[in-house]
C-alpha cells in the first residue's frame, strides 16, 4: 500500500506472559518510534506453576519509505519460545489496528482498520477527518501529534464469521417500497444504547442525511427498541438507511437498503403530444427522462421500426431518446416502456398526430421560440432553455391562430432548493443547520428569477422555510434574517406586469403566501441579536428587546411618506411580564405588498375596490419563546383621502387564501387634521383602506330606527289586542279565516323580529359573540317568515280568482301555509348562516344584522322582492278580472265589488313592502346619498304601524265589530269589507251563502 505521506502504524500485539504482566515491545528490522504497555487481562490462573495473561501492547512504527511491507497486511505469527528460555514476555502475534498519514502541516490522520474502532471517549475529544472513511462517524480522527493510543478491538462475535458482536438487529418491513407505502424500520437492542439517530444516504450521495421527525418521518423509542417510520414513500426516500447508536463504548452503524419504483408522474416526457407534417419534417425525436434512483431502468420503445434508440445521463436524471427516422403514415401512439428487474413495467405514452392535406394548421412561428406547423386544436410543446426545468406549451386554435405561450420553465437550482426545503419539512436534514444555508441562497435566486414559475417556486420555498422554522422552533441569527429581508426586497421589486400579474393569474394568493412567510420568519430572531434594525427600499425592520422593566408605552416610527407611526400602550404589555420574562417587539414595514395581495374583503367591506397607502405594517410580540397575538396597538398612517377602514390581513379567510378584515379594528379620524388613526385589539399585518364613496354614519338614522321600531312594536301589540276582541266576528267563512290567519301570523313574526332587532343593538357585535349571531339569525328568519306569510295570503287570493268553483278545505290549506310561512324561511336562514359565516361575510361590521356587502343580505332582499313581485302579478290578475267580468261568475256588480276588495288589499301591501325593500336594495350602493337611507328607515321601521292601519283598522268588518262591542250600534247591512268580499266570490259561484265550518 502506497501512502500519500510518511505512514505511521499503531499496532497491537498479543503476548503470553510468564511472570510480570508488563513488557516492552520491539520489532527487529524496523525503527521503533516509541512503545507503551497497555492494560493486561488475566486469562488463566488455574495452575500454580505460573501465570498466563494476554496483554495488548501499543507500538508506534514509522516507515520513511512510505511503503507498507506486504507481510504486515496479515496477522503475523511468531515462533514459540523454547523451554530453556528465561521467563520473559514472548511476542506470538501481530495485528494492524490503525493507519495514520501525516499531511504537510504535521497533522496525523488516523483511521481504524477492519475489526477495530476508536473508543467513543476519544471521538469526543478529537475532530473527524474531512472525508469520512466508509462514512463512519468515528472512523478517522485528526491528531496534532502521535497519540499513545490505538483503535480498540470490537467485542468478539461468532468465531466462524470472525465478525464483532453487534448489540442490535435492524429489521425492515420490505426492501422494496411501492410509491405511497409506509416504510417501517425497527431496531432491537441487546445492550443499553445512547445517542440513537437515523440517517439516509441517497444513491450517489457521498454523505448520509440526518432524519428527524417531520411531516413524513416519525421516530419512536422504548426500552430495548427504536423505530423509524416514513409515510408516503417516493423515489426521494430511496437509498441506504442507517441506524447509528453508541453502546459498549463504541459507535455502531446498522444498514438497510430500500428501493422505491418510479411513478408515471416522475417521468418527464417531451413532447406529451405532437402534430407533424411528414412532408415538412420526415423525422422527429421523442424522449422520456427519469430521476436518478438505485433501481436500474431500461427503456423499450414501441413501435420501434425505422427508429433509433439511445440514452444519456445528465445532472440528476437519465434520459431515453427515440429518433424516429421514418414518419408514420397515420396517427400513432409511441410508448416508452420503462423496465426494471422484478418490477412491473412503467408505460408512458406519447401521441403523434399526422397533419393531412386540407387540415387547418397554425403556421411556423420563430418569434421567440421555434414553433413548428401544428394541427388546429392541438398543443405544441418546446423544451425549456438550458439550466431550466419544465416545458413550454402553445395552443393552436380551432381557427388556425396561435394562442398565448404558457411556460412552466423553472430555474434548476431554484427547483432543487425548493425540493430540498420541502424534504427538510418532511424530515430529511437538520433544520438548525440547513435553514441558514437555504436563506443564504434566497437573495441570489430572487435576483435571477425571470419567469412566473421562478417567482412562484421562490415563494413556495419561503413558505416551507417558515413552516420548518415554526415546527422546529428555530431561532435565526442576524445574517440569516438579513438574507431573508434582502430576498423579500428583491421579490417586492420584481416587475408587476411581466412576473407578478402572470404569477397571480395562476395563484391569486401568491402575495398572501409571501406575507405569511415573511411575518413568520421576521419574529424568529435570536434574543441575543436584538436590538436589530435593517432598512431597504421595500423592507424596513426594527426589533427591540425589553427586560422586566420597560417604558410606559412602546412607540415606533418609520421614515415612510407620509411617516408611519405605531404605539402599544403600557397596559397591554404589563400582563406579559412574568417572573422577569424578556419581551421582544418586532415591527416590519413592507412596501408595495398591499398592491400584490388579492382583493379579498371580509365582512363589512364588500367587493368594492379600495385605495391603499402602499404599505403593510406587521407587529409581533414575543415573551420568551411564546408569541402573543392579543394586544392593543394604535397606528397613524398619515393623510388619507376618503373614508378610512382600518383592516388587517386574516390568513384564515376565503378557505385559507387570506383577505382583509375589520374585526377588532376601528378608525379614528381627527376632526382637526386629515390624519387617520387605527386602533386594533390584536397584532398581525395591518393596513388601511380608503373608500371615496362611503356614506358617513348618521346618528339621526340610529335614533330614527329605534323610535320607528318602538312605534311598530306598539302598533303590533294593538293589532293583537284588536284581533283578540273581534276574532270570532271577522272569521265567519273560510276565505276570511285564511286571510286573517295569515295576517295574524305576519303580526306575530314582525313583532318578534322587531323586538329581537331592537334588543340586538345592546349586544356586543362580532362573529365571536354567540348572542349576536343568534340575534342576527332570528331576525333573518322572522323577517323572512313575515313576507312568506304575506306570500301565502296572496296565493290564497289568487286561487279564489282563478278557481272560483273550487273550495279550500282548512285541514289541507293550513299545513301548507305553515310549511310555506315557517319552514321555507327557516331553511333559507340556515343555508345563509352555513354559507357565509365560515367566510366571515355573515354579520355586518359593528351590528348584529346581515352583511350588506358580503352577499348575506341578498339572501333576504332577494326573496322579499320576489314575493313583492308575486303580489304584483296577483294585482295585475285582479285588474284584468275587473276590466273583463265573466257572466258565469255572478252578477257583474257584485263581482266588481269582490274584485275591488282584492285589489284594495294588494294595492296596500305591495307599495309598502315593495317600495321599502326597493329602497333597501338601493342603499347597498356606495354612491347613493343619505336621502334613500332616511326613507328606507322610516318605511321599514313603521311596517307594524302600516299593518295596523291598512290591514286591521281600515277593515270595515273589524270596524263594525269594534262599534258593536264598544258603542252598541248596529252596522248597516250594505257595508262590504274585504272579508265579506272574499266570501262573496264563493257565495255567488254557488248561488247561495256559505258559512264557515
Amino acid at each position: 500500500m502506497v501512502c500519500s505521506a510518511a505512514p505511521l502504524l499503531l499496532l497491537a500485539t498479543t503476548l503470553p506472559l510468564l511472570g510480570s504482566p508488563v513488557a516492552q515491545a520491539s520489532q527487529p528490522g524496523q525503527s521503533q518510534a516509541g512503545g507503551e504497555s497497555g492494560s493486561g487481562q488475566l486469562l488463566d490462573q488455574e495452575n500454580g506453576a505460573g501465570e498466563s495473561a494476554l496483554v495488548s501492547v501499543y507500538a508506534h512504527l514509522d516507515f520513511p519509505d512510505k511503503t507498507w511491507p506486504p507481510e504486515l497486511s496479515r496477522t503475523l505469527t511468531l515462533p514459540a519460545a523454547s523451554a530453556s528460555s528465561s521467563p520473559r514476555p514472548l511476542l506470538t502475534g501481530l495485528r494492524l489496528t490503525t493507519e495514520c498519514n501525516v499531511n504537510h502541516e504535521g497533522n496525523f490522520y488516523c483511521a481504524c482498520l477492519s475489526g477495530y474502532q476508536w473508543n467513543t471517549s476519544i471521538c469526543l475529544h478529537y475532530p473527524p477527518c474531512q472525508s469520512l472513511h466508509n462514512h463512519q462517524p468515528c472512523g478517522c480522527l485528526v491528531f496534532s501529534h502521535p497519540e499513545p493510543g490505538y483503535c480498540q478491538l470490537l467485542p468478539p462475535g461468532s468465531p466462524v464469521a470472525c465478525l464483532p458482536a453487534v448489540p442490535g438487529i435492524l429489521n425492515l418491513n420490505s426492501q422494496l417500497q411501492m410509491p405511497g407505502d409506509t416504510l417501517s424500520l425497527t431496531l432491537h437492542l441487546s445492550q443499553e444504547a445512547t445517542n440513537l439517530s437515523w440517517f439516509l444516504r441517497h444513491p450517489g450521495s457521498p454523505s448520509p442525511i440526518l432524519l428527524q421527525p417531520g411531516t413524513q418521518v416519525s421516530v419512536t423509542s422504548s426500552h430495548g427498541q427504536a423505530a423509524l417510520s416514513v409515510s408516503n414513500m417516493s423515489h426521494h426516500w430511496a437509498g441506504e438507511y442507517m441506524s447509528r447508536f453508541e453502546a459498549q463504548g463504541f459507535t455502531w452503524n446498522l444498514y438497510e437498503v430500500v428501493r422505491v419504483p418510479l411513478k408515471a408522474t416522475d417521468v418527464a416526457r417531451l413532447p406529451y403530444q405532437l402534430s407533424i407534417s411528414c412532408a415538412t419534417f420526415p423525422g422527429f425525436q421523442l424522449s422520456c427522462c427519469i430521476p436518478s434512483t438505485n433501481l436500474a431502468y431500461t427503456a423499450a420503445w414501441s413501435p420501434g421500426e425505422g427508429s433509433k434508440a439511445s440514452s444519456f445521463n445528465e445532472s440528476g436524471s437519465q434520459c431515453f431518446v427515440l429518433a424516429v427516422q421514418r414518419c408514420p403514415m397515420a396517427d400513432t401512439t409511441y410508448t416508452c416502456d420503462l423496465q426494471s428487474p422484478g418490477l412491473a413495467s412503467l408505460r408512458v405514452p406519447i401521441s403523434i398526430t399526422i397533419i393531412q392535406d386540407g387540415d387547418i394548421t397554425c403556421p411556423e412561428d420563430a418569434s421567440v421560440l421555434t414553433w413548428n406547423v401544428t394541427k388546429a386544436g392541438h398543443v405544441a410543446e418546446a423544451p425549456c432553455p438550458e439550466s431550466k426545468r419544465g416545458i413550454v406549451r402553445r395552443l393552436c386554435g380551432a381557427d388556425g391562430v396561435w394562442g398565448p405561450v404558457h411556460s412552466s420553465c423553472t430555474d434548476a437550482r431554484l427547483l432543487a432548493l425548493f425540493t430540498r426545503t420541502k424534504l427538510l419539512q418532511a424530515g430529511q436534514g437538520s433544520p438548525a443547520e440547513e435553514v441558514p444555508q437555504i436563506l443564504a441562497q434566497l437573495p441570489g435566486q430572487a435576483a435571477e428569477a425571470s419567469s412566473p414559475s421562478d417567482l412562484l417556486t421562490l415563494l413556495s420555498t419561503m413558505k416551507y422555510v417558515a413552516k420548518v422554522v415554526t415546527e422546529a422552533r428555530i431561532q435565526l441569527d442576524r445574517r440569516a434574517l438579513k438574507n431573508l429581508l434582502i430576498a423579500t426586497d428583491k421579490v417586492l421589486d420584481m416587475d408587476t406586469r411581466s412576473l407578478w400579474t402572470l404569477a397571480q393569474a395562476r395563484k391569486p394568493w401568491a402575495g398572501s403566501t409571501l406575507l405569511l412567510a415573511v411575518e413568520t420568519l421576521a419574529c424568529s430572531l435570536c434574543p441575543q441579536d436584538r436590538p436589530f434594525a435593517f432598512s431597504l427600499p421595500n423592507v424596513l425592520l426594527q426589533s427591540q428587546l425589553f427586560g422586566p422593566t420597560f417604558p410606559a408605552d412602546y412607540s415606533i416610527s418609520f421614515p415612510t411618506r407620509p411617516p408611519l407611526q405605531a404605539q402599544i400602550p403600557g397596559h397591554s404589555l404589563a400582563p406579559l411580564v412574568r417572573n422577569g420574562t424578556e419581551i421582544s417587539i418586532t415591527s416590519l414595514v413592507l412596501r408595495k405588498l398591499d398592491h400584490l395581495l388579492p382583493s379579498n374583503y371580509g365582512q363589512g367591506l364588500g367587493d368594492s375596490l379600495y385605495a391603499t397607502p402602499g404599505l403593510v405594517l406587521v407587529i409581533s410580540i414575543m415573551a420568551g419563546d411564546q408569541a402573543f397575538s392579543q394586544g392593543e396597538v394604535i397606528m397613524d398612517f398619515g393623510n388619507t383621502d376618503g373614508s378610512p377602514h382600518c383592516v388587517f390581513w386574516d390568513h384564515s379567510l376565503f378557505q385559507g387564501r387570506g383577505g382583509w378584515s375589520k374585526e377588532g379594528c376601528q378608525a379614528q379620524v381627527a376632526s382637526a387634521s386629515p390624519t387617520a388613526q387605527c386602533l386594533c385589539q390584536h397584532l398581525t399585518a395591518f393596513s388601511i383602506l380608503m373608500s371615496p364613496h362611503t356614506v358617513p354614519e348618521e346618528p339621526a338614522l340610529a335614533l330614527l330606527t329605534q323610535v320607528g321600531l318602538g312605534a311598530s312594536i306598539l302598533a303590533l301589540l294593538v293589532c293583537l289586542g284588536v284581533y283578540w276582541l273581534v276574532w270570532r266576528v271577522v272569521v265567519r267563512n273560510k276565505i276570511s279565516y285564511f286571510r286573517h290567519a295569515t295576517l295574524l301570523n305576519m303580526v306575530f313574526c314582525l313583532l318578534a323580529a322587531d323586538t329581537c332587532f331592537l334588543g340586538a343593538a345592546f349586544l356586543s357585535p362580532g362573529p365571536r359573540s354567540p348572542l349576536c349571531l343568534a340575534a342576527a339569525f332570528l331576525c333573518h328568519f322572522l323577517y323572512l317568515a313575515t313576507f312568506f306569510w304575506m306570500l301565502a295570503q296572496a296565493l290564497v287570493l289568487a286561487h279564489q280568482l282563478l278557481f272560483v268553483f273550487h273550495q279550500l278545505p282548512k285541514h289541507r290549506v293550513l299545513p301548507l301555509m305553515v310549511l310555506l310561512g315557517y319552514l321555507c324561511p327557516l331553511g333559507l336562514a340556515g343555508v345563509t348562516l352555513g354559507l357565509y359565516l365560515p367566510q366571515g361575510q355573515y354579520l355586518r361590521e359593528g351590528e348584529c344584522w346581515l352583511d350588506g356587502k358580503g352577499g348575506a343580505l341578498y339572501t333576504f332582499v332577494g326573496p322579499v322582492l320576489a314575493i313583492v313581485g308575486v303580489n304584483g302579478l296577483v294585482l295585475a290578475m285582479a285588474m284584468l278580472k275587473l276590466l273583463r267580468p265573466s257572466l258565469s261568475e255572478g252578477p257583474p256588480a257584485e263581482k266588481r265589488q269582490a274584485l275591488l276588495g282584492v285589489t284594495k288589499a294588494l294595492l296596500i301591501l305591495t307599495p309598502i313592502f315593495g317600495l321599502t325593500w326597493g329602497l333597501g336594495l338601493a342603499t347597498l350602493l356606495e354612491e347613493v346619498s343619505t336621502v334613500p337611507h332616511y326613507i328606507f328607515t322610516i318605511l321599514n321601521t313603521l311596517q307594524g304601524v302600516f299593518i295596523l292601519l291598512f290591514g286591521c283598522l281600515m277593515d270595515r268588518k273589524i270596524q263594525e265589530a269594534l262599534r258593536k262591542r264598544f258603542c252598541h250600534a248596529q252596522a248597516p247591512n250594505s257595508t262590504i269589507s274585504l272579508a265579506t268580499n272574499e266570501g262573496c266570490i264563493l257565495e255567488h259561484s254557488k248561488g247561495g251563502s256559505d258559512t264557515a265550518r
